[in-house]
């Protein structure tokens, strides 16, 4: 389990947080404590006022309201008495079991989670301290509410053990505007602030491997004249499904103008990550004499980076974006220089050719060792072992040399001085 804890001088604020999520169809308020009925008895107005009424007995506490989630891993399921039950121990553990508190289990994420609302101004007007209330009495409480109610460990857990989004199965969603919007959330909040992407095709390339696509409509569509977007689901086909729920409905707000801050920041943020994508499309190409795309994008995908091809009706390839799921970077083909784009790919992976029109073709399309090298220098701090013997190997063969030549053959085409025989 892990715990977050805000405060804020505003109750109403984080209230109306919660209230608009269980409006929003992806929240449910589960419990109430020291409340004088049960929480599916109270209006929204009891609910707040309880609060407020507590509060006005200090007026001198700058933060008066406080907001903590309890998150669980995501392969745990535990039914709302349990959740309701270690939210009621935490609050005990932490000293705020006699203070007023409502208990919201969220549904919008890719893991269970709880939001507890309440105040740390006690009945008498006292203020409840919360100077490092997270390290002084939040962490033990956290790992005794672990060990009793047997919950998945915060601490020691390995990075392959963590959570990784997958798919929306779209066979499995009820196209009502709920379910849509809970399944292209939890997406989104796990997409958009963790990738590098500078466009919105950049961005859909790594929302549609999802199941997403972020669509502004056509360009003489209302929704693009008037700078709108919505979020669709994609059917197995790539053809959008369902209702389309607008940017501006979720929580996160992730509208075109949100995602035009994005880009702007993401063009500096993601250019260290250049250098390991065009050395692992380089080395991938020198491996082989004659490839396809196709192949191509299988030894690419081995070292944690997607490939996506944009072809035409026809069939004709005019685009590729690659996403990087290690440094989690995306780019087009373009924004790594002319040689990464779609028409120079296609020319390096290109033509089955013999004799010396492939040695010539060969010096074209690959990168010379100088090349890889002085590349190897600039990311000397971030290659790994057998990043050097895949480069070492590639670099000691001859045959990706233009001016090799064996040895054999120099003897024969040995020039003679002129006024000398051979005797």
């Amino acid at each position: 389990m892990v715990t977050i804890i805000k405060t804020s001088h505003s109750i109403r604020s984080i209230f109306n947080y919660n209230e608009n999520k269980v409006k929003a169809g992806v929240a449910e308020c589960i419990s109430a404590g020291n409340y004088p009925v049960d929480v599916d008895k109270m209006s929204d107005a009891l609910k707040l006022n309880r609060f407020i009424k507590q509060i006005e007995l200090n007026e001198n506490a700058k933060r008066n309201s406080v907001h903590i989630s309890l998150n669980f891993d995501p392969s745990e399921n535990h039914s709302k008495e349990k959740l309701i039950a270690i939210a009621d121990m935490y609050m005990e553990k932490i000293g705020f079991e006699k203070q007023p508190y409502l208990v919201y289990q969220h549904y919008d994420a890719g893991h269970p989670h709880l939001h507890v609302v309440t105040i740390n101004i006690e009945r008498d007007g006292k203020r409840i301290d919360l100077h490092h209330l997270g390290i002084r009495k939040s962490e033990p409480a956290r790992k005794e509410i672990e060990e009793l109610f047997g919950l998945v460990k915060a601490e020691g857990r390995k990075k392959k053990e963590e959570f990784i989004l997958q798919p929306i199965a779209v066979g499995k969603i009820q196209y009502g505007r709920i379910e849509t919007k809970k399944a292209i959330s939890n997406v989104l909040n796990a997409v958009l602030n963790q990738y590098k992407y500078a466009s919105l095709p950049e961005l859909n390339a790594v929302l549609k491997q999802y199941n997403v696509l972020a669509d502004r409509g056509s360009e003489n569509s209302k929704i693009f004249l008037s700078k709108g977007l919505v979020y669709r689901i994609l059917n197995e086909q790539g053809k959008p499904i369902g209702v389309p729920i607008k940017a501006s409905d979720f929580y996160s707000k992730s509208t075109l103008k949100f995602l035009e801050d994005k880009f702007k920041r993401n063009e500096v943020r993601r250019i260290p990550d250049k250098i390991r994508l065009k050395n692992a499309i380089d080395i991938a190409l020198l491996r082989e004499q004659s490839i396809s795309t196709n192949e191509l994008a299988k030894l690419l995908e081995k070292e944690g980076i997607h490939t996506v091809f944009r072809k035409s009706e026809e069939g004709l390839l005019y685009g590729i974006t690659y996403v990087d799921h290690k440094t989690k970077s995306v780019f087009n083909g373009s924004s790594l220089g002319k040689e990464y784009s779609a028409k120079a790919i296609q020319e390096r992976c290109g033509l089955k050719v013999t004799g010396v029109e492939k040695s010539n073709k060969m010096s074209k399309k690959n990168p010379s060792k100088e090349f890889i090298l002085n590349n190897m220098q600039q990311q000397k701090d971030t290659l790994t072992i057998p990043d050097l013997v895949t480069v070492l190997d590639v670099l000691i063969q001859a045959e990706y040399s233009s001016d090799y030549l064996p040895y054999q053959l120099k003897k024969k085409g040995r020039k003679k001085r002129k006024g000398l025989s051979d005797n």
